[in-house]
């Protein structure tokens, strides 16, 4: 059996139980003279049984499919992207076209591409070809370029040209995740013309909620909803019941684009080149997915790491050791500026030792500072709510939080300190604590604001760097405090 090929024809058996899970098959059937299949659904500990036992006869892809085609399509998609490669394979190709499809289109692009890669059936082509043109896109994007051009070649040229058209905008732009499957009205059309040709052409679009107005040269006029179509008259024109469209350009950013479309509460969004004619449609649940990729990337690298491109427990161990080494190692040589600092000052820690000890302290919480600010910063410039040009309102905001902060922290310190090691170190902590988080607040809510300034991602800038440069600073202002108090 050849484990790479996903959709394999294994009779009609296969088909009838592929119905079951598109709700139109019964809940059990005979295999057999003897061999019944049971009406309790599988489990997906059934299903991991079998394939532990490993699919390599056709009975036991039999029971396989019998088992997997009871499950819930959630459950057949974690399986196929927590188990390894070979399971997951022989786990697909049991499924036939219609759960494969769901499957398929819920896997990321990263993951569908190590299903398919090399695969030469003409069930994956029919597979490619039922995808939209912008899943299939970003597919291609991770497939040899060799394999993504003969499939490319298996479409006809309706939807060949389509994916040509998505891929041809930037991988960042949001031409990209756009759908060229448009349903477009004219405005001259009456009511009773324009819900015709909804019925028409509804099977082959990808929304029919919000329906674009065009002229003759597809210029976009206005857009007007499907709910208002049905409740019209039927001899009112479409051009006195369309309005004005929100609306982006296929060059636009993804990730703004994705935020004003989730900001407006939109159902669709149409797309418009340069000269305002229409090019696709972006949809809520393609929305959905960028921001969900966006927020995935600055969560893994505000933590100091890389994202992975596909389910953790199904990454190989060198891919997860690949995407934080490079981390590790820009922050254990950026540290180095910390041991620096602790060199210059090594006299004053002999003269008084008890300052070590307060140490981790006092980084710790200037650490902890700036990837708060820094944190709570890039959330408000991904959602919109600041801007560059707030930078100087940015920086005196954080100032005063930080100063805040320093002086509730400070007189603890200065309390506690004082009271167990003296006063006099009581004060160099209380007046540390101040400065640190000060400090600190101030640096971790203008890295995001410099980020962006110079079209750099805002998480990058956040909590590595910025626990690494407070850190180094910090001890500059603790041993100067204390140089100044303590007279060494």
């Amino acid at each position: 059996m050849e484990h790479t090929s996903l959709v394999a024809d294994h009779g009609p058996h296969v088909a009838h139980r592929t119905s079951q899970i598109a709700g139109r098959g019964e809940g059990g059937r005979s295999l057999g003279d003897n061999e019944v299949v049971s009406e309790n659904p599988a489990t997906i500990d059934t299903v991991l049984d079998l394939l532990r036992e490993g699919a390599q006869h056709e009975a036991h892809l039999e029971q396989l499919a019998q088992r997997a085609h009871q499950l819930p399509t959630s459950e057949l998609v974690y399986l196929v992207e927590t188990r390894p490669t070979t399971e997951a394979a022989i786990l697909f190709r049991v499924l036939g076209k219609d759960a494969a499809l769901q499957v398929f289109e819920a896997l990321p692009s990263q993951h569908q591409a190590e299903l398919i890669s090399g695969l030469r059936t003409p069930q994956v082509a029919e597979l490619i070809g039922d995808l939209d043109p912008d899943d299939r896109a970003s597919l291609f994007d991770e497939l040899p370029a060799s394999v993504a051009e003969r499939l490319m070649l298996g479409l006809d040229a309706d939807e060949r040209a389509m994916t040509t058209t998505v891929l041809g905008y930037s991988r960042t732009s949001i031409g990209r995740y756009m759908s060229p499957e448009v349903l477009t009205l004219r405005p001259e059309h009456t009511v009773a013309a324009a819900l015709a040709h909804v019925r028409a052409h509804a099977h082959s679009s990808e929304t029919i909620y919000l329906l674009p107005v065009v002229d003759s040269t597809r210029v976009l006029i206005g857009v007007v909803g499907l709910r208002r179509l049905l409740v019209a008259e039927e001899t009112a024109r479409v051009g006195d019941l369309a309005h004005e469209a929100v609306h982006a350009r296929a060059t636009d950013g993804r990730e703004d684009t994705a935020r004003r479309f989730i900001d407006a509460k939109l159902v669709a969004m149409p797309i418009v080149d340069r000269e305002d004619r229409l090019v696709g449609i972006l949809t809520f649940d393609d929305a959905v997915d960028i921001l969900e990729q966006e927020t995935t990337e600055d969560a893994a690298r505000t933590g100091g790491s890389e994202p992975l491109p596909r389910a953790y427990l199904s990454s190989p161990i060198l891919r997860i050791v690949r995407s934080r080494i490079v981390w590790l190692v820009v922050l254990a040589v950026s540290a180095i500026l910390t041991v620096q600092v602790l060199e210059i000052f090594e006299d004053r820690l002999e003269q008084v030792v008890i300052l070590a000890l307060f140490i981790p302290l006092l980084t710790g919480t200037g650490g902890n500072t700036g990837n708060q600010a820094a944190t709570t910063v890039t959330r408000a410039l991904a959602v919109g709510e600041v801007r560059v040009r707030d930078l100087p309102r940015v920086i005196w905001r954080e100032l005063r939080v930080g100063a805040t902060l320093g002086m509730v922290l400070g007189s603890l310190g200065l309390l506690i300190s004082g009271l167990v090691y003296g006063w006099q170190i009581g004060i160099v902590m209380g007046t540390t604590l101040l400065a640190i988080c000060t400090m600190a607040a101030v640096v971790g809510g203008l890295m995001p604001l410099v980020a962006k300034k110079i079209g750099a991602d805002p998480a990058v800038f956040s909590n590595p760097f910025i626990s690494t440069f407070c850190d180094a600073t910090g001890l500059i202002i603790y041993f100067t405090i204390a140089t100044v108090v303590l007279g060494l």
